[in-house]
């Protein structure tokens, strides 16, 4: 199982000690929340702080896009070192075919983000267009929540369908089992991590999955 822990729910003041401490405890991929305040109502981190994150360490950085204009992102996030890249299928009014398209043209794995009310039959015009699919297991924006098991059925969709099949929201000790079980390559763990009294802990008892 890929672990990747979601830096939106560190300590931003000793970032990169955390970074360094999350490649010592077996962390594959870094996973970089952008928030605009308008697909979701917070703001968070945007290129500068990827770029930033792509100095301090050599793990894949794995941005997903919580914006309503995608487009204007990608290529600033692809040049400060984001390796996948996510948009959410909800963007009807964008042409996500095309947005696909404009990650791989910097060559970065690219993702889909499916949110928890979203049918799977919002992705599968996109199949052969993305290799990463983001299952939100919580309504997106917001750290700590609890892991929504309807999320499992659209794990299990997926599976021998992309690339790999990641999980976002509420994953646990236990939560990450039921998503490993479903069919989950990856999970993207942030309160649990870094609320734990050992991360590192942590991350190797999702690792053992």
């Amino acid at each position: 199982m890929k672990v990747a822990p979601s830096i939106l729910s560190a300590n931003w003041l000793n970032l990169a000690k955390t970074v360094n401490m999350l490649e010592d405890a077996g962390a594959d991929w870094l996973h970089i929340d952008v928030m605009d305040g308008h697909f979701v109502p917070d703001i968070t981190m945007g290129s500068q702080m990827v770029s930033n994150l792509a100095q301090a360490t050599l793990l894949p950085l794995d941005v997903h896009l919580m914006v309503d204009n995608p487009e204007h992102f990608i290529e600033p996030l692809a040049i400060a070192g984001a390796k996948h890249i996510y948009i959410h299928c909800e963007l009807t009014n964008k042409d996500i075919k095309s947005l696909l398209q404009y990650i791989h043209s910097f060559g970065c794995k690219a993702g889909l983000a499916i949110n928890p009310e979203s049918p799977v039959a919002a992705t599968t015009p996109f199949l052969d267009h993305f290799e990463n699919i983001l299952v939100m297991s919580v309504n997106p924006g917001k750290s700590g929540q609890k892991f929504m098991p309807e999320a499992l059925n659209k794990i299990s969709f997926f599976c021998d369908k992309v690339e790999e099949i990641v999980v976002d929201g509420g994953i646990n000790n236990y939560t990450s089992t039921l998503a490993a079980d479903a069919g989950a390559s990856a999970l993207v763990s942030g309160s649990y991590i870094f609320n734990h009294s050992n991360p590192a802990t942590a991350i190797q008892q999702l690792k053992s999955l």
